[in-house]
């Protein structure tokens, strides 16, 4: 069977990152037998210097047509003066509303030989593995209404709504029971239903749900103590879900936790598993063009790819091996360095990775 795939490259260093996710890809298809079909289009401030759009048309007849995505990253600064509508960004966001890509899965998970690259002590972080399911096409990145506008009294303000349904908070919820079931049954639902009504219906639709899924232990912890208790005993989760906003930040932090945002894949699903992949890192357009970014999170998310939509477990366990073997070898792109490791830029460390799959 041949899986269409489209690679968005995007800005900053998503080229970088995704030319070394394409070698992997490579490898798979010669010595490992995937069929897969590959076709590019550009995204974000390279779709509007391109077509004038953050989303060109054809980009998203490509992506819709296509069997899983392969995403670099958007954004930079040279785009920030554009009006909203046409910023990198909003090609992102026109991605995930588009192909209703309402299910976030971002692991964080510590390779035991980045132990020492974590901010925090080992003995907290050793064995680290927690999945965070975010909801990704409502709340408040979505909510209308929304704009800047001037009030009576000559005031600017800024607005933006939160706003969740049920039927939205569900199926999340959904996502989140079926991805427990199948690692520790133990479930940490993160709202704010003290301060917002918004969190309070999705608690109350959350504990509804759980009545299906007797099987995994649900609890709940607002949003600021999540944050607290990542950073004092993250190995108490196993699976959190939340809201758009707020699983856009915890996961950023969790990613710390890990020793570097650079080793972070995510998955972003509909409901029959088309997905698209990408690192949660951004275009960090400050190193773009320098070799020196991490592709071990694009790589890592050309895992997930292979799991999670191409149905192609044993590759995707491949891959992961390949990366902890680079690991073992004391490669280490500088996000990553410490003392006794080699230091190698991007190009290095892909060609590492293509050098242990065809062990």
């Amino acid at each position: 069977m041949i899986s269409k795939i489209a690679i968005l490259a995007g800005d900053g260093i998503g080229p970088e990152i995704i030319a070394e996710a394409e070698k992997v890809l490579a490898v798979l298809c010669s010595e490992y037998g995937l069929g897969a079909e590959i076709e590019h289009a550009p995204v974000g401030g390279a779709g509007y210097d391109a077509h004038g759009h953050p989303l060109p048309a054809a980009t998203l007849e490509l992506v819709r047509a296509a069997n899983a995505i392969l995403l670099g990253a958007v954004g930079g600064p040279r785009w920030e003066k554009l009006e909203r509508a046409l910023r990198p960004e909003q090609g992102l966001l026109g991605l995930r509303s588009a192909l209703g890509l309402f299910a976030n899965l971002r692991p964080a998970i510590l390779y035991p030989q980045l132990a020492q690259a974590s901010t925090l002590k080992p003995e907290i972080v050793s064995g680290l593995d927690i999945m965070i399911v975010r909801e990704l096409t409502g709340g408040i990145y979505f909510g209308k209404p929304r704009g800047i506008r001037t009030r009576d009294d000559g005031q600017r303000e800024g607005f933006n709504t939160l706003v969740y349904s049920e039927s939205e908070i569900e199926r999340i919820a959904r996502v989140a029971f079926e991805t427990a079931r199948k690692r520790s049954q133990r479930l940490c639902s993160v709202d704010k239903a003290n301060v917002l009504e918004c969190s309070e219906l999705w608690r109350e639709v959350v504990v509804r749900t759980a009545q299906e899924f007797t099987d995994v232990e649900l609890s709940h912890m607002y949003v600021d103590n999540a944050a607290m208790q990542l950073v004092r005993a993250p190995k108490q989760f196993d699976v959190m879900v939340t809201s758009n906003m707020f699983g856009d930040i915890l996961s950023d932090a969790a990613a710390m936790l890990t020793g570097s945002i650079g080793m972070l894949p995510s998955a972003s699903l509909d409901s029959a598993g088309k997905g698209m992949y990408e690192p949660i890192h951004g275009s960090a357009p400050d190193i773009a063009g320098q070799g020196v970014a991490n592709p071990l999170a694009t790589i890592l998310s050309l895992a997930m790819m292979l799991r999670y939509s191409l149905d192609q477990p044993a590759l995707a366990g491949h891959i992961e091996q390949a990366v902890s073997r680079v690991l073992d070898d004391g490669l280490r792109t500088p996000d990553i360095a410490s003392p006794g490791t080699r230091t190698v830029g991007t190009r290095e460390m892909g060609d590492a990775v293509v050098a242990a799959l065809q062990v």
